[in-house]
Formats: structure tokens, sequence, C-alpha cells
């Protein structure tokens, strides 16, 4: 116990004096669920809370990483250091990350002001790794201004992100049915920004409009507006995010801020060029002033805090009643009667928490 406590603490000093190797360090003891990992977020929980956190989801090879990684190049101009959570698909035979991300920003290694941690989703089916949100936590604490969270783009379960994102960029392609698909996944829900990614390509403009066009059918407006400059208009913020909020003035630029609404822009992007990526980056700005002044990031801090307890919680119960506990043992001894019938998986899981909670009043 002595030599855990003495690790935290020269990692903790270690962390404080900016240090890129203790920041890998505590991103693989949270990673890896270390002895003392609750502990050392705790300690850093304070220097929580500064940096504007973006999240990047979409479905696979709408050039995410790309994306990403010319984002962190128009960030790094501006003076600003970018940490960037590459959740990747796990590996079915190591149960690592494939490392995908990591390679396609390669790039950005050599940068030390961009710090990229590529990680794998372990059976996560919300498009998130279950401790993305903590290693998030460590980078906005070690002092980055952005920190950058990319799913690992399975295209029908990644609304986490939305939870765990200040602001949510859902990148498609140009090909035919893409804006189709972002509906039926649910994406059209969670965007705070579209970008119609490799816009060179032909269908660009149509797909930019087709998706223009469900997001003013989902809200019931008119089709009088004139669109703004490289294919940009802004529309109303998804239903569920605007009910009871009332109604804002009209948004005449692209990158409108507004007390009471936000009007969810369509970006043309051409990330292996760049081109677009400095318009990307305005509106991520005027979004995360829009939070500020409305109120909603306060708000989503909020949220994402309360979601933080239950997710601990239920990581806590897993490990009491799975690792620490006898429920593998309960389970084993009644799959017999499982099998047969004589009882049900109610009844054993009923068994297995009652045993927990017997435990828990000791």
């Amino acid at each position: 116990m002595k030599n855990t406590e003495s690790s935290e603490r020269k990692l903790l000093e270690a962390f404080e004096a900016g240090e890129a190797r203790a920041l890998a360090r505590a991103i693989s003891w949270v990673e890896n669920a270390r002895p003392g990992f609750e502990d050392l977020l705790g300690a850093l929980h304070e220097r929580v809370g500064r940096a504007q956190r973006i999240g990047i989801t979409g479905p696979p090879g709408a050039g995410k990483s790309t994306l990403i990684h010319a984002l962190a190049g128009a960030l790094r101009k501006d003076d600003e250091q970018v940490g960037v959570v590459a959740v990747d698909p796990t590996s079915p035979f190591t149960g690592g990350a494939l490392l995908g991300d990591r390679i396609r920003m390669t790039g950005a290694a050599g940068d030390d002001g961009i710090f990229i941690r590529s990680m794998a989703s372990r059976g996560s089916l919300g498009g998130l790794a279950t401790t993305t949100r903590e290693v998030a936590d460590l980078m906005d604490a070690f002092g980055f201004q952005r920190v950058v969270v990319e799913t690992v783009g399975v295209g029908q379960s990644e609304l986490e992100i939305a939870e765990a994102a200040d602001t949510t960029v859902v990148v498609l392609t140009p090909e035919s049915g893409d804006s189709i698909q972002a509906m039926k996944a649910g994406l059209m829900e969670i965007a705070d920004i579209f970008v119609v990614n490799k816009a060179d390509r032909p269908e660009a403009t149509r797909a930019a409009g087709e998706l223009k066009t469900i997001l003013r059918l989902r809200q019931g407006q008119v089709f009088d507006r004139v669109p703004a400059h490289h294919g940009v208009d802004l529309t109303e913020l998804a239903r569920r995010r605007s009910e009871g909020r009332g109604e804002g003035a009209e948004a005449t630029t692209p990158v409108a801020v507004e007390a009471k609404r936000w009007q969810i822009p369509v970006l043309l992007t051409i990330a292996h060029t760049g081109e677009g990526v400095r318009e990307l980056l305005e509106t991520l700005d005027a979004h995360f002033e829009w939070l500020k002044v409305s109120g909603q990031l306060e708000e989503r801090r909020r949220k994402r805090l309360a979601e933080r307890v239950r997710a601990v919680v239920e990581r806590g119960l897993k490990v009491r009643v799975w690792m620490d506990g006898d429920g593998e043992a309960i389970l084993e001894a009644a799959q017999s009667d499982l099998e047969s019938g004589r009882r049900t998986p109610y009844d054993v899981a009923g068994e297995i928490l009652g045993r927990v909670g017997a435990r828990g009043e000791k």
C-alpha cells in the first residue's frame, strides 16, 4: 500500500510538472484499472474543466482521423495544445487497439503540442471505451486547451459521444445514402455541427443540400432560406435540445451565436488539403461561446458529472460481483438448474446481487 501511495505521489508530481511521460503513464494506470487509479483521478479533479471537449463521430471511411489531423495542425498554428483520444476497435486476438487512428495521424507525432492516445473499445457498444471519459479528464487536467475524442465509427451505436463532449461533430461523406443513414443511426439528434468531408467529390454539394433538407424537415422549417457561403446553412438545434428554450433571432452568419438556440451548420471540408478546416475551427469556437452564453455548457457538464458517478458505481459493482465476489461461483453452481429450467436467470441474478448487498452491510 505504501509503495502504491509513493508511486501515485511521484506520478502526480511529474504530471503537475507537465511531463508528457507522466501523462502517458497516468493514462495507462486508468486504462488498466491499476490500484489507486481512482485516487489519482480524484487528486486531479480540481484541474478538470478548462478544455473544450470535441467529439468526432461518423461512419467508417468518412475521413475522421484525417480531419482531426488537419484540425490539430490548424490549432497548433494558433499556438494551442491538443489532446486526441482515438478509440479504435479491439483486436479479437490481443484485446488491444488496432491502432488505425494512431497510424493515420503519424504526421503529428513529432509535435510536442499534440498528444495522441489510441484506446481499445474493449467491447463497448457506445462508440467509446469505458475509460475514455477519464482519459479525457487527464488530458484536460494536463492543460490541453482542446481535447478531441474520436469514436470507433461503428455507425449505429455512437450516441455516447454526445454525453462525453461539449461539441459533437458528425462527419459524413458525399456518397449517396450517408445522410439517410445518419438519420437512422440517431446522429441527427446529437450533432452540433455536420461536416461533409471529401468535398472535392462530385456529390458533395448534393449531400450537403440533402442534410439541410432533412434538418429542416425534422424541425418543420420552410425552404425560403438562402444558403450561406461554402455550402453552410444554419438550422435549428435538434428538437430535443431546443424544447422549452424559446425562439432566438434569425441567424445571418455561418457561425452565429445566440443565447437561446444554436443553429446546426453543414460544413464542407477536404481534410487532406485542409480546405474548410479553418471554417470548422471558427464554428467550433462559436459553438463553445454559445454554450457558455446560453448556460448549456454548465448544464451539459453537470449531467456529465452525474453520469460519471453512475458509471463509477456500475464499475465498482461489477468488480465486487465478478472479480472480488462470488458471482462467478454462484453462476457456475446454478448452471445446471438454469439449463433444466428449475431456476431462472432472474432468480440467480437476485442471489448474486443479494450476496453483494449482504457483504456491503458488514
